[in-house]
């Protein structure tokens, strides 16, 4: 496994795909994880049922608009705004840190990462709404009997109790944030280089996937490109996989107090 990803010269070195896969995940978590769970705590514990109803279906589409849509909405919003009005926020009073500093091109690391919290966040706030509501009755009303405000019962009693759950929601939604193809490939740069700025372009495994698999001449070429996409597969079922269990779990046992 090397840096170096040059198809002329029959090198092809992993390392900037996995790289560029990791950071925009990495990113995309950081910012829809916070956002994700709260929302979700509003839904479930605080909002009016029918509100909470309410914003949960028009949720629900978000969770279902085609990644070109989202591409798209990174492409004509995401990447102006960075050009303009992110990367001057952060690279003035940050520029000396290295995840910060560089001229910003609009498309980039971050740019991919903030698309794709845009993205994961519905899928958190649904599994992460689904699991709170899970949580017994009887958890919550013992903590009010003992004088403890809502919040506190939520966040001492609820949130405890459904950790488990909300992990499965984040670990679900890096499995979706590894594997997005189109949205990404179209904000990141598709520049096979690994960087330490978050504005520097890079790629994706499915992005290089998406890019070349048809341009692929050689075996050699091929077999590269069907490796990575085999170490995408892996790491997304394998994720997904704990996603679901760690899911059931919290649920099972919610029904296990309950009962």
């Amino acid at each position: 496994v090397t840096s170096v990803w040059d198809p002329i010269m029959d090198q092809f070195g992993a390392l900037p795909f996995i790289y560029g896969t990791m950071v925009t995940s990495a990113v995309a978590l950081v910012i829809a994880v916070p956002l994700g769970i709260g929302a979700a705590i509003f839904l479930a514990e605080l909002a009016p049922p029918r509100v909470s109803d309410t914003l949960q279906f028009f949720i629900d589409l978000l969770a279902a608009v085609p990644s070109v849509i989202y591409g798209l909405l990174g492409v004509f919003i995401v990447v102006p705004l960075m050009r303009t009005v992110i990367y001057p926020a952060l690279n003035k009073p940050f520029g000396y840190l290295p995840i910060f500093k560089g001229p910003s091109y609009g498309v980039g690391f971050m740019t991919a990462g903030i698309v794709l919290a845009i993205m994961v966040i519905p899928y958190i706030i649904s599994v992460s709404r689904e699991v709170l509501l899970s949580v017994p009755r009887d958890q919550r009303e013992a903590a009010l009997a003992l004088g403890s405000t809502r919040w506190e019962s939520t966040w001492k009693v609820v949130v405890p109790f459904a950790k488990t759950g909300i992990m499965g929601s984040i670990f679900l939604a890096l499995a979706r944030a590894l594997g997005e193809t189109m949205a990404v490939t179209m904000v990141i740069g598709n520049t096979p280089k690994i960087a330490a700025s978050l504005f520097a372009p890079g790629y994706s495994i499915a992005a290089v996937i998406a890019n070349e698999f048809t341009e692929a001449t050689g075996d050699l070429y091929l077999q590269s490109l069907i490796a990575l996409g085999l170490v995408l597969f892996l790491l997304t079922f394998i994720l997904n996989g704990l996603a679901r269990l760690l899911i059931v779990v919290t649920t099972q046992k919610g029904s296990e107090a309950g009962g």
